[in-house]
């Protein structure tokens, strides 16, 4: 009996070992290769090695966009033990400054992996760099720093937690910043942690280029914060802003109110993160009349001392009524542009053919994108002349029954004034590789002749008569000639016009005998003010001041010139719109243009001179200046009989008037 069952046992056990032998066999030698592959497979791996985002800068080599070296941890709940828990919740406690009572509750979730820390900057990594427990592991979690926050983020957009651009130039050169990911082959052990890395197999990661924006910081926030106390101001329900060199087609600032912050992206809505500067499209109202006035002058259709009977403020035209918001019997033709007549515009647009009129409007790039390098651009609506109405031409000559992006607007503003020539908007000044390499410089890139110099010439005149005595008083600058057109224009809202909701727009430049800076403001629905001449100019004027004073940007050198600020205006042609005069020479309006004598290479005691002397006496002497605080001149940083040199720069220290707390230029 005990025989048999102890050959029983040991059969038993032959059997198991005869069994081990095979699997063994089977294992090493049938499927060894296959085994040995699959363990290889789990113990190695090729892993990415991210690259570096390229950087951001302004034009001034200021840091806009960076990246922060992050790492997150995980753990992984199938390997960890109760006694790894809270190992890991009292270091994790100490380093991070949470309960360890946080960190349990999250490692008692179900599930596989799960996150203890996100984004935990480097070098505090480096306090649980050597922190070993079965089941915890980290992961390198780059993060995209938007240095200023909200400053910009249109023209910036922002990226997704896929690393990946979303909107501005984030996305529009997502290829260029986003660099190429490396390799390399990592052998780990049983519990995941790193033993060797290949270097054969690695191959190293490339950083994204450097993109160096045409913005310039300070306009751009100089732009922001005006168009935020606008918008307060005059109730409106947002603003859009663009700041652009007119003659090289450079944006030195675009800004949308509201905006956001793309650091938290995703607490705004669409509306607040949609560029609408170049996405959304509007009926300009009377800031298109510089556009028809310009077509006109270019045909030699009109002369600016021509009286037009302007209706005392409505004209029946076929069916419809044109009617003015203040009636004048007559206007010049130069005081039909300064007191924004619609009678008087849709009169003189009649003597273009439709033809024609068409053939500018699209010349001064509307109806068709402006090709900046900005994500979603509209292209705005115009009809060809076969689709025109009886009366298209007539409404089209003040703005309505076009519909134009703010963009496309200064943009072909910028041509009105700069000699003639349409410009493509530039946001892009450069782009490096990340050693610093230039790998391309943006040049200006002239799209077409629009009209004469001749032509810009005078409509500069016109324009800063406008502000000089007409809508555009607001904007007007005591020390510094500024041209501009106002614009109104009803919204339309289910298709019908509102008589409630307008759309009040300014677009402005200066100095104005040689335009260094051009900005447009737009506010959407004001509630005070209404009129883009009470609401839009003075947010320009102070966008103009503030730019001014900061003593950012050259006003006295332009093109490689030394404009003479003293703008003159030679139009024969009464000023005063109560009182047409019929005469072919009419009296000329003067500026207050005295310039006080100067000794060559000598400062002179400017204390007590008005801002427009002291500019202009700097000026004559080649001597760069810089305004600080408002009102007349108290002192300067170049003591009076000093020799001075050309190209340097003198300070004015300004202070307003104590009697009467108003400023004294």
């Amino acid at each position: 009996m005990n025989n048999t069952r102890a050959l029983s046992i040991i059969a038993i056990i032959f059997v198991f070992f005869v069994a081990i032998i095979i699997k063994l066999f089977e294992i090493q030698i049938v499927n060894g290769e296959k085994f040995k592959y699959y363990a290889k497979r789990q113990q190695t791996k090729l892993e990415d090695i991210k690259a570096d985002r390229g950087l951001i800068f302004d034009r001034n080599n200021i840091l806009l966009v960076y990246n922060l070296d992050d790492v997150s941890y995980f753990v992984d709940l199938r390997m960890l033990s109760e006694k790894g828990k809270q190992k890991i919740a009292d270091k994790f406690s100490s380093v991070f400054g949470k309960s360890e009572s946080y960190y349990l509750k999250i490692m008692n979730h179900k599930g596989r992996d799960v996150c203890l820390e996100k984004h935990i900057p480097s070098n505090q990594a480096l306090l649980i760099k050597n922190f070993k427990v079965n089941g915890l592991f980290s992961t390198e979690d780059p993060e995209r720093v938007y240095q200023y926050d909200d400053l910009a983020s249109h023209i910036i957009g922002y990226v997704n937690t896929d690393y990946t651009g979303v909107n501005g130039i984030e996305k529009s050169l997502n290829s260029d910043l986003k660099g190429n990911n490396g390799k390399m082959l990592i052998e780990r052990d049983a519990v995941g942690d790193m033993v060797t890395v290949s270097e054969e197999e690695t191959v190293p990661a490339v950083a994204g280029d450097n993109i160096y924006l045409t913005i310039d910081k300070v306009y751009q926030n100089i732009l922001e914060e005006e168009l935020k106390k606008g918008v307060k101001t005059y109730e409106g329900t947002s603003a859009i802003g663009i700041i652009m060199n007119p003659n090289n087609g450079e944006i030195l600032a675009l800004a949308n109110v509201d905006d956001y912050d793309p650091n938290k992206y995703w607490k705004y809505t669409n509306q607040e993160r949609r560029d609408r500067a170049i996405t959304d499209t509007y009926e300009p109202g009377s800031t298109f009349k510089s556009i028809t006035m310009s077509a006109l002058l270019n045909q030699k259709l009109c002369k600016l001392n021509q009286i037009i009977n302007v209706e005392n403020g409505t004209y029946k035209f076929k069916s419809v009524y044109i009617r003015d918001t203040h009636p004048y019997k007559y206007l010049t033709v130069k005081q039909v542009m300064e007191q924004s007549s619609n009678i008087g515009m849709a009169k003189l647009s009649q003597r273009l053919k439709d033809s024609v009129f068409y053939k500018y409007v699209r010349a001064f790039g509307f109806g068709n994108y402006t090709s900046v390098d900005l994500p979603g651009e509209a292209k705005g609506t115009l009809k060809t002349p076969d689709q025109w109405s009886g009366i298209t031409k007539e409404f089209m000559s003040y703005g309505y029954g076009i519909s134009v992006t703010p963009l496309q607007l200064i943009t072909a503003y910028s041509a009105i004034i700069n000699g003639g020539i349409l410009y493509q908007p530039q946001i892009i000044e450069k782009e490096t590789s990340s050693d610093g390499t230039v790998k391309y410089t943006e040049q200006p890139k002239e799209v077409r002749r629009v009209i004469s110099e001749q032509t810009s010439a005078t409509m500069r005149k016109i324009l800063v008569s406008v502000v000089e005595h007409g809508t555009g008083e607001n904007a007007k600058l005591s020390y510094m000639k500024i041209g501009g057109k106002t614009g109104t224009s009803q919204k339309l809202i289910n298709g019908l016009y509102s008589k409630e909701s307008y759309n009040s727009s300014f677009i402005g430049f200066f100095p104005a005998d040689n335009p260094g800076v051009i900005v447009l403001v737009l506010v959407n629905a004001p509630k005070v003010g209404r009129y883009g001449g009470s609401v839009a100019a003075p947010i320009f004027k102070n966008i103009a001041e503030r730019i001014i004073y900061s003593g950012h940007g050259d006003f006295q050198k332009q093109n490689g010139e030394e404009p003479d600020l003293k703008f003159a205006d030679t139009d024969n042609f009464n000023t005063n719109p109560k009182e047409p005069r019929f005469q072919n020479t009419m009296q000329k309006a003067s500026a207050d243009n005295s310039v006080k004598n100067v000794s060559p290479n000598k400062m002179p005691d400017l204390t007590n001179y008005s801002l427009r002397e002291a500019i202009n006496t700097l000026t004559k002497l080649g001597v760069k200046y810089k305004i600080q605080g408002a009102g007349k001149i108290v002192s300067q940083s170049i003591s009076p009989g000093d020799y001075v040199q050309k190209g340097g720069t003198c300070v004015l220290f300004c202070k307003e008037n104590s009697l009467s707390g108003v400023a004294v230029y």
